[in-house]
């Protein structure tokens, strides 16, 4: 790789890490201060909207070729999130106070804080075993704790509010189904989706902590 796009993606994945590590400090403050959960989104909801917009750039990275994870997973990951994220969330005042919001932000912060750590430090050659066995560790607790009880739960506590409120209608009024049948849906094949992304891992797993193992030994 020629060293601009070197110093992009350290410049990238640096200032991601930043922002996640800010959005969970912005969190777990202020459950500190108030010792309740329903402030989460009002505490870094918009910084973690932002963070998970860019993050878009990501399939765009795959798609030109200058990280080898492809298109189709990192697709994956950022459109469920975002749609969770932007049209559940953000679109439902009345569902940014429940739990699952915090649950969600946690999991989530937490785990982009190690993953683009692990990137920022990869970009500037051989990271350390540590940060690699953690990058492809921790998502084996955070991600089941981010979709089950944080998204999965909350998209099924928003769809009183999708119906009653009839979200999106003028965008589903071409389309033979609402957006409240859309999520429905969504949430019968959201854990087969989820888990092909999350088997997906367990190979990545598999495959970066050999190689990383034979570099340490060698």
């Amino acid at each position: 790789m020629s060293r601009p796009f070197k110093l992009y993606l350290l410049s990238y994945n640096s200032l991601l890490a930043l922002g996640w590590t800010l959005s969970l400090f912005k969190i777990l403050s202020n459950f500190s201060l108030t010792k309740s959960v329903s402030g989460t989104y009002a505490s870094a909801g918009e910084l973690i909207c932002f963070l998970q917009t860019i993050a878009f750039l990501e399939v765009i990275h795959g798609a030109i070729g200058i990280v080898p994870s492809g298109v189709l997973f990192p697709l994956m990951q950022w459109g469920g999130r975002t749609h969770f994220l932007l049209a559940v969330v953000r679109g439902i005042n009345e569902v940014q106070k429940l739990p699952s919001v915090f649950i969600t932000f946690v999991a989530w912060s937490l785990s982009e804080v190690i993953r683009y750590l692990h990137y920022a430090i990869n970009s500037t050659g051989n990271p350390p075993y540590w940060i690699t066995y953690l990058r492809y560790t921790a998502f084996i607790v955070l991600y089941p704790i981010g979709v089950a009880p944080g998204e999965m739960w909350l998209m099924y506590q928003a769809l009183p509010f999708i119906k009653a409120k009839n979200l999106y209608a003028d965008f589903f009024a071409f389309l033979p189904f609402s957006n409240y049948t859309f999520v429905v849906i969504l949430l019968i094949f959201y854990p087969f989706l989820w888990l092909k992304l999350y088997l997906h891992l367990f190979k990545q797993r598999s495959s970066k902590l050999l190689n990383q193992h034979k570099k340490k030994k060698n």
